[in-house]
Formats: C-alpha cells, sequence, structure tokens
C-alpha cells in the first residue's frame, strides 16, 4: 500500500497533492485540442464542443454535424445535444448544473438535468448587432463581451434579465475576467479587462482605470473567494494581487517563451499555469511545481481544486487540508498521528498500542475528531478505513464521546466512494460535498438516470425518495418502447409501492410526449381530483374529467370542467354531455338561472322540461315593467303548457295572471283611485296596482274604498270567500273604516270566516266598543263565559257580568267586583245577589 504522502508538493508553507482519479478518460479520436471543454462546479459533468476556429479534416456529413457532448469527468458520455444556432461562443455552467450556450448571435439556451430540454433567451439587440465574442461564468450568472466590447450582464437564469453594463474603453482586450457579485463591494459583478497597460474594471455603472504600468496582461483570473488576483504579464511572469489593485503578494517567472494557454485558481492560496502537455503550480511567495504530460492538457476549476484532463487520465489538485497534514506529515507527532500509529500497533499485537493511548491521553478527543476529520479528505479507501479505525479505538478508550460526527461521517465516506466510482464519475471531495449538500448530489445523480443508486443513498441519508421514483417514471413515460398499457403498468407497479407520489407530473410528460391513452390511464390512479382534472382538461378529456371532478364532490372541480366543456362542445352536444350526469345538470340549471337564462330555456327545451320552460318565460314575463310586453310574452309560455293536458293548472295560473294583469292597468289608468287619507294627514300617494299579487290587490282596493271593483275581481278570479273575507275585514280595520264595519256586523247575518275575527281584529286595533258592542253578541257559537272574557277584555264590566250570570260563575262575578266603577258596582252586586237567592 502506497504511502499517504506520496504525491504531496510542498510550495512555501502548504503541502499540495495530485490525486489520479480516472484513467483512459477519453478516445483517441477525441483530439482535445481541438475542443472547448466547460466543467460544472462540485466536481460536475463535462461539455465538450468542437472549437469552430480550428480547422478539421472531413469526415462525412455525420461527423461535421454540430453538438455538445456531456461527459462525466470519468469519461462517461452521458448526453449528446444537436447544436443548429451558430457559433458557440459561450459555454458554462451554473451552481445546480445547468448547461448555459451562447451562440455568436446573442441566442442563449439553458439545459436542465443533463437533457435536451432548454429554455431559450436572448442577449438583446446590441448583441444581435454586434456579435458575442466571449463569455465568463459565475455560479448564477454570466457576463457575455461583443465585439464593440460593451459587457452584457445575466444575473439570473430562472428569470434572465439582460443588462449592459457602463461603456468600456473601445481599445482591445487582451485578456478579462469578472468578479461575481457576492465577492465584489458593490455586490453587482464587476468585469477586469486588460486593456494596453492597464487594467479597467466595469460594473453596472463605471468604468475605472486601475492605472497598472506593467501591461499588457495575457491572463487575469480572480480567485474563488474573490480576495485576489492573478495576472500574466507580456514577459512572462505571473503576479498575485488583492483585488483592490493596493497589494502585490507574489511574483513567479515562468522563464517561458511562450503564453499559456490557461490560467486558473486551485483553491484560494494557489495558481495554475497549462501550455499544451505542461502544467505549473504556483503556490505562496512564488514558489512552484510542474507536471508534465503525454496529451493536451485542459484545466477545469472548482471551489476546492481544479481538475487536470488529458485523453488518458483525470487528476485533481488540491491543497492538503491542516487536519491531514498533521496526521500523515512525516515525523508528526500530533495526538491524531499518534492515535493512527496506535491503531496500526494494535493491528500488530504490539504493546506499543496502549503506550500511545497513554501518551495522548489527555488531547485523545481531539485526536478521534481529527482521524474523523481526515478520513473525509481521504480519497484512498484504505487510509479511510485506517483513520477510521483509529478513531473508533480511541472512542472505545474514553468515558464518554458523542458519536454523531463519527456515524455522520461514515455515512459522508459511504456515499463519495459511491458517487467516485468510474461509472458514476463524481469525483467529490469531502468540502464539495458538504457545499454541494446531499439532497443537490441526490438531484444529480437522477439526472444521470442512476436511480438505483440515488435510492440507496436516499435511504442511507434518510432523505425523500418520491422525486427519484417520480423522474424515473417520467423518463418511462418519454422513451419506453413498450405499448402505453404496458408502460401504464410498469410505472404503476413501481410507484404504487411508495407513498404520497402523485401521478400527475408523469401524467403531464406523456401527453406531452403524445401518449394521451398512457396519460389517462395513469391518471385513474391519481387520488386528488384537483391534480387529475386541470390535466384532463388539458388533453380534452372534458367528459373524462366531468366524472372525476363528480366522484370528488368539489364542486369548483365540476365548475371548471363544465366550463371547459362549454367552451370547447356546441351547445347540444354539451346538453346531451351533461344530461346523464343529474349533479352536472344542476350545477348549469343554478348557475344558468343567475347568470345565462337563455341557456336555460334552450336546455329545458333540450330535455323537454315544458312546466320548468314554461315557468321561466313567466318569470321572465313579469320581470317586464310594460304590460303590453309582458302580457305578450306570458303567451310563449301558456302555448307551452297547453300542449301537454297534465299541466293544465300551470295554464291556468298564466291564463289568471294575464287576466290579471289586465285588470292592474285599467286600475293604474284610473287616475281616481287613491287612497283615503286619514284626518289630519297630508294626502297619500298614488299605489300602482301592477305586478301586485291578487290578494294584495283586493286588499289595496278595499283599502282604497273599491269595494264593487273588489269584488268583481273576487268574481273573475273565483277567490275563496274565506280569503276575500279576511282581505276585507284587515283592509277595513287597517283604514279605520268603522262605520263601514258597524253597518257590516250589524245587517251581516253569516260569516265564513267566523265573528270571532272580527272582534279579535277590531280589538286589536283598539276600538273596544265596536268589538264588544256589535261583533260578541254575534259569537253566539261560543258559551256565555267565553263571551263574558271577550266583554271583559273591551272593559264593558256590565256585560261580562250579565254573561257570568248567565254561566252562573259566582267566582266570576266576585273577581269582576273589584273591577267595576260607577254604576258598574251596582250591577254587578244586582247579580251576584240574584245568583245566591237562586242557590
Amino acid at each position: 500500500m502506497s504511502k499517504p504522502t506520496d504525491g504531496w508538493e510542498k510550495l512555501g508553507d502548504r503541502y499540495y497533492r495530485k490525486i489520479q482519479l480516472y484513467t483512459s478518460v477519453f478516445d483517441e479520436d477525441i483530439e482535445l485540442e481541438n475542443y472547448i471543454i466547460s466543467g460544472a462546479p462540485y466536481s460536475g459533468a463535462l461539455a465538450l464542443h468542437r472549437d469552430e476556429s480550428k480547422i478539421r479534416a472531413f469526415r462525412g456529413g455525420d461527423a461535421a454535424r454540430s453538438s455538445i457532448d456531456i461527459y462525466s469527468s470519468a469519461g462517461k458520455l452521458i448526453r449528446r445535444l444537436d447544436w443548429d444556432q451558430g457559433i458557440i461562443k459561450g459555454l458554462g455552467w451554473s451552481e445546480d448544473e445547468k448547461l448555459l450556450v451562447v451562440a455568436q448571435d446573442g441566442a442563449v439556451r439553458c439545459y436542465s438535468d443533463l437533457s435536451d430540454d432548454f429554455t431559450p433567451f436572448s442577449l438583446g439587440h446590441e448583441a444581435e448587432e454586434q456579435g458575442v465574442v466571449e463569455c465568463r461564468f459565475w455560479a448564477t450568472g454570466f457576463v457575455a463581451m461583443l465585439g464593440d466590447n460593451r459587457l452584457v450582464e445575466v444575473s439570473n437564469y430562472v428569470e434572465p434579465r439582460p443588462r449592459v453594463l457602463a461603456t468600456p474603453p473601445s481599445d482591445e482586450v487582451m485578456s478579462w475576467s469578472i468578479v461575481p457579485p457576492a465577492y465584489s463591494l458593490s455586490r453587482s459583478v464587476e468585469v477586469l479587462l486588460a486593456i494596453g497597460q492597464t487594467i479597467n474594471v466595469v460594473d453596472v455603472n463605471d468604468s475605472e482605470d486601475r492605472m497598472l504600468q506593467n501591461g499588457p496582461f495575457r491572463h487575469i483570473c480572480v480567485s474563488p473567494n474573490g480576495k485576489f488576483v492573478a495576472l500574466y504579464t507580456e514577459d512572462a511572469k505571473v503576479w498575485v494581487i488583492s483585488s483592490d489593485f493596493q497589494d502585490k503578494l507574489s511574483e513567479y517567472d515562468t522563464k517561458v517563451k511562450s503564453v499559456p494557454k490557461d490560467m486558473q485558481w486551485c483553491g484560494n492560496d494557489a495558481v495554475i499555469l497549462a501550455w499544451e502537455d505542461e502544467v505549473h503550480l504556483l503556490g505562496p511567495n512564488g514558489a512552484a511545481t510542474k507536471y508534465y504530460y503525454d496529451s493536451w492538457v485542459h484545466l477545469v476549476p472548482d471551489v476546492d481544486g481544479l481538475r487536470i484532463f488529458t485523453n488518458d487520465v483525470c487528476e485533481f489538485v488540491q491543497g492538503i487540508a491542516d487536519v491531514t497534514e498533521d496526521t500523515f506529515k512525516v515525523g508528526s507527532t500530533s495526538p491524531s498521528a499518534v492515535l493512527l500509529d496506535a491503531v496500526e500497533q494494535l493491528e500488530k499485537r504490539s504493546p506499543k498500542a496502549d503506550d500511545n493511548i497513554q501518551l495522548i491521553k489527555p488531547n485523545l478527543i481531539h485526536a478521534v475528531d481529527s482521524c474523523i476529520a481526515a478520513a473525509g479528505y481521504e480519497y484512498s479507501i484504505h487510509w479511510q478505513k485506517q483513520l477510521l479505525k483509529a478513531a473508533s479505538f480511541g472512542k472505545t478508550v474514553l468515558d464518554l464521546y458523542d458519536s454523531d460526527d463519527f456515524v455522520s461521517m461514515v455515512e459522508s465516506i459511504r456515499v463519495l466512494n459511491a458517487v467516485r466510482f468510474f461509472e458514476i464519475g463524481l469525483p467529490l471531495s469531502y468540502d464539495q460535498y458538504i457545499r454541494l449538500t446531499p439532497e443537490r448530489l441526490i438531484t444529480r445523480l437522477v439526472a444521470r438516470h442512476e436511480y438505483l443508486l440515488a435510492v440507496r443513498l436516499s435511504d442511507t441519508l434518510r432523505l425523500p425518495t418520491d422525486r427519484i421514483y417520480v423522474h424515473w417514471a417520467c423518463e418511462k413515460a418519454r422513451r419506453a418502447a413498450e405499448d402505453d398499457e404496458a408502460t401504464a403498468r410498469l410505472i404503476v407497479n413501481k410507484i404504487s409501492t411508495q407513498r404520497g407520489i402523485s401521478y400527475d407530473e408523469v401524467a403531464r410528460v406523456a401527453f406531452d410526449e403524445g401518449r394521451t391513452h398512457l396519460a389517462t390511464q395513469l391518471l385513474n390512479h391519481e387520488p386528488l381530483a384537483g391534480k387529475q382534472v386541470p390535466l384532463l382538461l388539458s388533453m380534452d378529456q372534458g367528459a373524462l374529467a366531468l366524472d372525476k371532478a363528480i366522484e370528488s364532490g368539489d364542486t369548483d372541480l365540476v365548475l371548471i370542467s363544465l366550463l371547459h366543456l362549454r367552451q370547447k362542445l356546441p351547445l347540444a352536444s354539451f346538453f346531451r354531455t351533461i344530461n346523464s350526469r343529474p349533479v352536472a345538470t344542476a350545477l348549469v340549471e343554478a348557475t344558468a338561472r343567475a347568470d345565462d337564462r337563455e341557456m336555460l330555456k334552450d336546455l329545458y327545451y333540450q330535455d323537454d322540461r315544458r312546466n320548468d320552460g314554461a315557468m321561466l318565460l313567466y318569470a321572465d314575463a313579469l320581470a317586464q315593467k310594460d304590460t303590453q310586453t309582458t302580457l305578450a310574452r306570458l303567451r310563449p309560455a301558456l302555448n307551452l303548457l297547453q300542449e301537454t293536458k297534465d299541466l293544465a293548472p300551470q295554464a291556468r295560473l298564466v291564463e289568471d295572471t294575464a287576466k290579471l294583469l289586465r285588470a292592474q292597468e285599467a286600475l293604474d289608468a284610473d287616475e281616481s283611485l287613491r287612497p283615503p287619507s286619514a284626518e289630519g294627514q297630508e294626502p297619500q300617494q298614488r299605489v300602482r296596482f301592477k305586478g301586485l299579487p291578487l290578494n294584495e290587490t283586493i286588499y289595496r282596493l278595499f283599502l282604497m274604498g273599491q269595494g264593487k271593483r273588489a269584488l268583481k275581481l273576487q268574481a273573475e278570479h273565483k277567490m275563496s270567500e274565506r280569503a276575500f273575507w279576511w282581505l276585507r275585514l284587515r283592509a277595513q280595520v287597517a283604514g279605520r273604516s268603522w262605520r263601514d264595519l258597524e253597518e257590516f256586523g250589524t245587517k251581516t247575518k253569516k260569516s265564513p270566516i267566523g265573528w270571532e275575527a272580527f272582534f279579535n281584529e277590531v280589538l286589536g286595533a283598539g276600538n273596544s266598543k265596536l268589538a264588544g258592542s256589535v261583533f260578541v253578541p254575534k259569537c253566539t257559537g261560543l258559551t256565555p263565559r267565553e263571551r263574558a272574557d271577550m266583554y271583559l277584555r273591551c272593559g264593558m264590566i256590565a256585560k261580562a257580568a250579565e254573561e257570568g250570570a248567565k254561566a252562573k260563575d259566582g267566582e266570576f262575578l266576585e273577581s269582576l267586583r273589584g273591577k267595576a266603577q260607577g254604576r258598574e258596582v251596582a250591577e254587578v252586586e244586582r247579580l251576584i245577589n240574584v245568583l245566591a237567592k237562586g242557590r
């Protein structure tokens, strides 16, 4: 087993190492010197595109077709994207592994999930006119340089809004770089332009000359944390200065006559220069080391290091973590180094193991923590195990130790080793993994269609798996070779075992792919109608959507479905669709009654609902202001009812209404009709009869003293005597027509509503004298005692006493003794004595 320090290089006071990740990365047919390569952050995918500016041999039409190839870091082809938008001038990645491709005319495509689905947008009119020359990308945006040196910024890929920065000088730009908004003082992107002998800093508001004198600078590169800037001068030197251009931190003379093809930062402490097959790693204070290769080299920077690609190998260069250096450095006496040695002695069954533990016992907790941390930074599985064994051994000696960090690190290492496997090709470092987060790592695996690994890692990390299954199902819906029935069974069998997974997203993908039957089959398994119905409507499955909405019992969904069907179908087809669905018919009827009465008429006609249709016509007719218009509109309702014998009562109702309206029209035309006013009051305003019910019409006629006209209406409409008498009584009481009531009560012998009603109404109106003198004597059907109570309510004590005497009720007479006044006292006494003698 190789030593853990193999490949370490010391630059100044810091160690660096070059780790071989994969071999035989690209085929020899891929001439990397003729390709533009861009790598996603966090050891993400690589995008390769043939450099259009370089001449290549003709190999037939297929070979000449332009494409963008997406590879893993291990050289596995993930996707090939066809490109037909002209010359590519920008190829970059977002933090969430979206591929950004910028064409010369300013057209931009944003590819998501390593697929051929993209969102297009444009950089605007200026880019189309001047053309794009180059682009620089950061985690969430990019800057494009146009042919006239103008700079266009896009700061958000979700809602791209291109913005032109301040106007820079028009001289030739030798090189340029950007300071991302997160690291600039202005909190907006800053662009560093090497023009002439100096550097100009351009932001959205201004273009500022930094007044340098040692240009031109052939390369500019900003460190990942935005604090330092590396400059490659014309005399082959590399300067590292602060990003505010105030301090020069180091200088390195490459002594190479040719200009390097690339310069990138390796973390925040080192700079890497690359020629065709030679790489210089520059550390602090001008320290450097060199690497040589047998083929063309490409550099792909990352947050904590840098990947180097050739056809044969993929390597990762990074600074050694302090905890790793303390543990593995030759001659180290740190607690973690002693603990690691102790576990090795333990494996040899040497007593030195206990000696080592005793030596570091005061710092044993620190030693265990350091071994756990160092294990995360290791790529070698052997040394990962050794460090974890050392940490586990140290824990057993401690009385109390929280093992959460140990367990978490073991899980993290398992995940890292799994995704670093060459079939997956995600060589994440521990720092990258922490920054990326496990959730986003799972998303990257899903984008690569590594579903089984994604599920297993999610289970290990206790993460939800629903999105993994949904993505798998969507891909099956897109690309499955089986027929719709078989594909639906396959998807349902897999998804049905998982809780809380919705089928609507998968069904929508199937529909977008033209597999409508598959989409319908999947939606049959969707438990939430709120997700079923909208998608079925978008698929023009209106009838099925209506059935699902009715089954759900959600009135809003039913109404949405009905509205969609009404817009899509002819009226007759719409009515045929809802006829077999009573709930839908009832809702249509209820809504149409308020908003669309014409459609309601058509519905009744379609269903041959003559009574409902006639009643609707009847209601519309009565709503008219003009009587003649009302009468004219009543005719169709009457004709509709007269066509069916069973609707004869309704027909008579319409006829009576028409007859009443004519009578009311005549009454309204009679200017002499005005309700009488009480004494001392102003004349009342004239009352209109149109639209009043028959009862109200007769009541008002009596109120106005038009008894004969009221009798005529009663005869015409065959109103019952009881109803008519009640109307007359209440109208005369309301009009205080006491004389008419007295005369009527005196001359009339029989009442169809009984004389008690007259008594109660008159007494309730306050005329006790009339009630007692006229109407109590006519209540011959009552007992003397009942009449006595009626007299008593009218205050007629003497009359009440007479009726009490007839009833021979001594107690009642005694009760009247205290109520009697004046002459009534003697009468009550006389009747009491008479009753007493009779006993």
